[in-house]
């Protein structure tokens, strides 16, 4: 009896150390697969503490803001009335003011959408600005075109800081470079000055509106309102709207003058989608095929001998007879050759604008202490 007693005893006690040494095999087990996790846990904790570049800060709802303000700017023209035929060839006197408001909203750390409305002047006039003792540009001189044209314009731009603050607008960087980038709509309406002597080309007679301004673009100076046919010139030429899409772009620097103040400095481009900022695009046609004696009178300014400012100008004492119409050879012809603009690049403007902006309805959360 006391043997079997013992046996049993000795088998529990067997059971028992194969438990005890089962849960050994599993825990040395367990203790290496957690080591190697701990290894490569610590490896990826360390490699991200290698990169950390300091803490995440979010823009939100609360650090969002506008701001209004107005600007003073100027205009500068460049087209087919411009001293030189170069891209940025401009006549400096022509500069002209400009006023406008602006609106901006600051949705990122770096990203502000602007809306602003200028209205200012274009002008550009071939006596004026060509040299006539330049033999490239002396037959600017003697076309003798001038315009001005009022410009009003409404731009949405995006504006791109250098700089991104990522803080409320109280902490924002006190100078920042900025590039920006949108779409522009404006009206615009070209004139042209009729001198106090003007004279119709076909009787020789005062024109009526001598001494004025008058809108080029219903006058059609280079046949839109014509019967022309196909083998004239500007045949299929259509009249130019006043309703025009342009693309400013450009570049600025912001300077914060308090806590809810900007003034901001910044040059732009105009990239027009039309040729007929000037009212001067493609070739002479036709005087006979014009509508009016003013129109041709605008159309072909060539034989005038005063400029605007009654200074006596030096033409050419050549003249044609041409469909019978007396014009200076080159001028008022109708051909391919005789061009009185070019066609083949839109006309461009540039601003200068000085803007100052008081943010508006900025959030601020002060700390709170006991």
């Amino acid at each position: 009896m006391v043997i079997f007693v013992n046996l049993e005893k000795c088998l529990q006690m067997h059971k028992l150390l194969k438990i005890v040494f089962l849960f050994f095999v599993l825990a040395l087990f367990a203790d290496q697969s957690l080591a190697q996790l701990s290894r490569k846990t610590i490896k990826k904790n360390n490699k991200k503490m290698r990169n950390f570049k300091g803490g995440y800060n979010t823009f939100d709802k609360s650090k969002k803001y506008n701001s209004f303000g107005i600007t003073v700017n100027s205009f500068n023209y460049f087209g087919d009335l411009a001293p030189k035929s170069g891209m940025f060839s401009t006549d400096i006197s022509f500069t002209r003011p400009a006023f406008g408001a602006t609106f901006g909203h600051r949705f990122g750390p770096r990203y502000t959408l602007q809306a602003d409305f200028f209205w200012g002047t274009l002008m550009g006039s071939d006596y004026e600005s060509a040299d006539p003792n330049d033999i490239n540009h002396k037959s600017r001189y003697i076309r003798n075109l001038q315009f001005r044209n009022r410009i009003k314009e409404l731009s949405v731009t995006a504006v791109f800081d250098l700089y991104k603050n990522e803080s409320s607008y109280i902490t924002r960087i006190d100078l920042t470079p900025y590039a920006f980038l949108g779409v522009s709509v404006l009206h615009h309406n070209p004139k042209g000055y009729v001198e106090d002597n003007a004279v119709s080309h076909t009787t020789g007679i005062p024109l009526p509106e001598a001494g004025t301004w008058v809108e080029l673009q219903p006058l059609g100076t280079e046949g839109q309102f014509s019967d022309l046919a196909e083998t004239d010139a500007n045949f299929g030429i259509e009249p130019y709207s006043k309703i025009q899409v342009a693309i400013p772009f450009g570049i600025g620097i912001r300077y914060k003058v308090n806590q809810a103040m900007d003034l901001s400095f910044e040059v732009g481009t105009r990239y027009l989608f039309t040729d007929y900022i000037d009212d001067v695009s493609a070739s002479y046609v036709d005087l006979d095929k014009l509508p009016s004696d003013l129109s041709r009178y605008m159309s072909d300014r060539s034989q005038q001998a005063e400029a605007i400012s009654g200074a006596t100008r030096d033409i050419p004492t050549e003249r044609v007879s041409y469909n019978g119409y007396t014009v200076i050879p080159g001028y008022g012809q109708e051909g391919l050759e005789y061009i009185r603009g070019g066609a083949k690049d839109n006309d461009v403007y540039w601003t200068t604008t000085l803007r100052i902006s008081y943010i508006i309805g900025g959030k601020f959360v002060k700390a709170k202490f006991r």
